[in-house]
C-alpha cells in the first residue's frame, strides 16, 4: 500500500497514511467528534510519541493501558476524548493481532467482495456501519482497493463525483466542499426533528 493521499492536510501524516494500512485504519477511527483534519493527523502523532515512523498492531495491543492513554494525552492531545479513544485503538489493535495476525491489510486483501470486505470491517472495534462504509469508499476511491461490488457495499459514499466524507478529500478545496456538505446534512437532520416535534 503506497499512495498518495491528503486526508491530514499534513505532509508527513499524510505520507503515514499513504503507505501504513493500520495508520488509514486509525485515522478512520478516530475521526469522529473532532475535525478530519485532527482524526488523521493522530496517528502520526501517536506513532512518533511511541518513537518511531510506523504503527505496529503487536507494539500497541501489548502496550501498557494507562501508558498508552497518557500518550494520547499528552499535550496535544491526539483526540478531544484521548482517554477513551486510546483504549478502542488498542482494542482495534488486539482484535488484528487476535484475528489477522497483526497484519490489517489482509482485513481487505483477503476480502471475497466489497460485501464480504464491509462485514470484515463492520466487525473491527470502534467501526459501526456508516464508519465501515466510509472506509470501504475511501479505500476504493484513494488506495486502489476495489472488490468486485464495492461501490454498492459502500453505499452512498462509494458514489463517483460525491463529496459525502473523507473519502472523497483529495486537497483543501474537496475538503471545503466536504464540510459544506456535512452541514447541509446537519441542518436538513435538524429541520426534520423540528417538523417531527411540532
Amino acid at each position: 500500500m503506497n499512495t498518495t493521499v491528503r486526508l491530514a492536510q499534513q505532509p508527513e501524516a499524510d505520507e503515514l497514511l499513504g503507505r501504513s494500512p493500520l495508520a488509514a485504519l486509525v485515522g478512520m477511527l478516530l475521526d469522529q467528534q473532532v475535525p478530519m483534519e485532527w482524526a488523521f493527523t493522530g496517528p502520526y502523532t501517536i506513532a512518533a510519541r511511541l518513537g518511531g515512523d510506523d504503527l505496529d498492531a503487536h507494539e500497541i495491543a501489548a502496550y501498557e493501558p494507562e501508558a498508552f492513554a497518557e500518550l494520547l494525552s499528552a499535550k496535544p492531545a491526539v483526540h478531544r476524548y484521548p482517554g477513551s479513544m486510546a483504549k478502542r485503538v488498542q482494542q482495534l489493535c488486539q482484535y488484528l493481532v487476535e484475528n489477522y495476525d497483526g497484519d490489517p491489510a489482509r482485513v481487505w486483501r483477503e476480502a471475497a467482495d466489497g460485501k464480504d470486505l464491509l462485514a470484515r470491517l463492520n466487525a473491527l472495534p470502534g467501526y459501526g456501519k456508516q464508519k465501515s462504509q466510509i472506509f470501504l469508499a475511501l479505500l476504493g476511491k484513494q488506495y486502489g482497493v476495489t472488490p468486485d461490488g464495492w461501490r454498492e457495499a459502500a453505499g452512498s459514499y462509494g458514489e463517483e463525483g460525491s463529496y459525502r466524507s473523507v473519502a472523497d478529500i483529495t486537497g483543501p478545496e474537496s475538503l471545503g466542499k466536504v464540510r459544506a456538505h456535512k452541514q447541509e446534512a446537519k441542518r436538513a437532520a435538524k429541520a426534520a426533528q423540528a417538523t417531527k416535534k411540532s
